[in-house]
């Protein structure tokens, strides 16, 4: 299995009755009532507190054009202009595209099934070097697993859990810290999303068997069900679409080995760049690193911790932090990433001792951390870094 393949052959999942979170932060348990663990994969981010690009309220903005709205009225109170919007380089707050969201929603609000109406103009291109690392994976299996892991290069606000077992594939969409009052619209506008760049990536429209919304079908139940090829059930308990594991198998028709390779790499890039720290963040970060890289932590600082040390409230400091794009959890993984690769290539130390000094009780959930962070394992990375 390459370095970027999920082994889906391993995931079972049985009836969901409570979530425990590995301390990697990538895996879930679902205690079924069998009392079985089964274990389902999640992005590489647990929260939307995550700097952006612009093309996501690009497309909002651009919707909002077509039913007669400036763009100055729709940028209001974002600081951005219209010659912004076309930066690459350029980068938001999550809070700045929910300033835009909200906008939309009182502009064209009146618009039917809104939040699908949006969600299909994402589109493969709206992704930039990411969608094209996706469509250029061998297989949709590959592209999911990718997707996961580079989740935050794109701009959803609900985050996707993936269930895998005999019975099919089933996207489980966490949208409870959604602000209630953009809550429907986003989750909306994210699941449709997702399903028009998986049928982008297929060539196809991608065939769902089952998908539930938990809020009301409202003005939305015909065009969901013209979308999707299947009709939704609403007030379901969760939100969530299914479709048969076969489909992971199923070959990309612009799959291309040397190009996927090549966007990967430039992902890679694009988070590095986008990790830089400034402010607090940074401040954040450097007081998370030890003095000595090889020591580690054996206990990392706690977040209330943190803020003593910086003399501010841990609302004050958690409230800086989303503002800057990140939080407590995504600064001790950068950490803790950056502190394993020197381990791993500058000392002999075994994985296990690796693990314990980085404040893992064990070397499992290290391993599946780094597998998250890199694609490989400790041991191939070590194997690699030795010259």
């Amino acid at each position: 299995m390459d370095a970027l393949s999920v082994d889906f052959d391993t995931l079972t999942v049985g009836p969901p009755e409570s979530l425990s979170r590995d301390t990697d932060g990538q895996n879930f348990h679902i205690f079924g009532h069998n009392g079985r663990v089964d274990t389902v994969h999640q992005p590489d981010v647990t929260t939307w507190h995550f700097a952006r690009g612009t093309a996501s309220v690009a497309t909002m903005v651009g919707f909002a054009v077509e039913h007669g709205v400036p763009v100055d009225r729709m940028l209001a109170g974002t600081g951005l202009s219209a010659a912004g919007l076309a930066d690459p380089d350029a980068q938001i707050t999550a809070e700045t595209e929910l300033t835009v969201v909200r906008t939309l929603l009182r502009e064209v609000g009146a618009v039917p099934a809104l939040g699908a109406e949006v969600g299909r103009r994402y589109r493969i291109s709206t992704f930039g070097i990411f969608g094209y690392a996706c469509i250029t994976s061998p297989n949709l299996g590959e592209a999911i697993a990718l997707a996961l892991r580079y989740y935050r290069l794109g701009f959803a606000f609900c985050i996707p859990v993936v269930e895998v077992g005999d019975s099919g594939v089933v996207a489980r969409i966490h949208n409870d810290t959604v602000p209630a009052d953009v809550r429907e619209f986003l989750t909306d506008r994210d699941v449709v999303a997702m399903y028009q760049v998986t049928s982008d990536l297929l060539g196809g429209p991608l065939d769902l068997t089952r998908v539930e919304f938990d809020h009301p079908a409202g003005d939305r139940a015909d065009r969901m069900a013209e979308i999707f090829g299947v009709r939704p059930q609403f007030d379901a308990r969760y939100t969530s679409f299914a479709l048969d594991r076969a489909q992971l198998a199923q070959p990309l028709p612009q799959s291309n080995p040397a190009t996927w390779a090549a966007c990967i790499a430039q992902c890679q890039d694009l988070i590095r760049k986008r990790s830089t720290r400034t402010g607090i963040a940074a401040e954040v970060r450097d007081r998370l690193l030890p003095t000595s890289g090889a020591a580690g932590f054996a206990v990392p600082p706690t977040f209330d911790r943190l803020a003593h040390d910086l003399n501010v409230s841990p609302r004050t400091l958690r409230r800086h932090l989303d503002a800057a794009g990140t939080s407590y959890r995504a600064l001790l993984d950068e950490v803790r990433h950056t502190l394993a690769e020197e381990m791993l290539s500058g000392t002999s130390l075994s994985v296990d001792d690796v693990a314990v000094r980085l404040g893992y009780a064990e070397a499992t959930p290290f391993i599946h951390a780094f597998k998250r962070w890199t694609g490989t394992t400790p041991a191939a990375y070590r194997r690699g870094a030795r010259p």
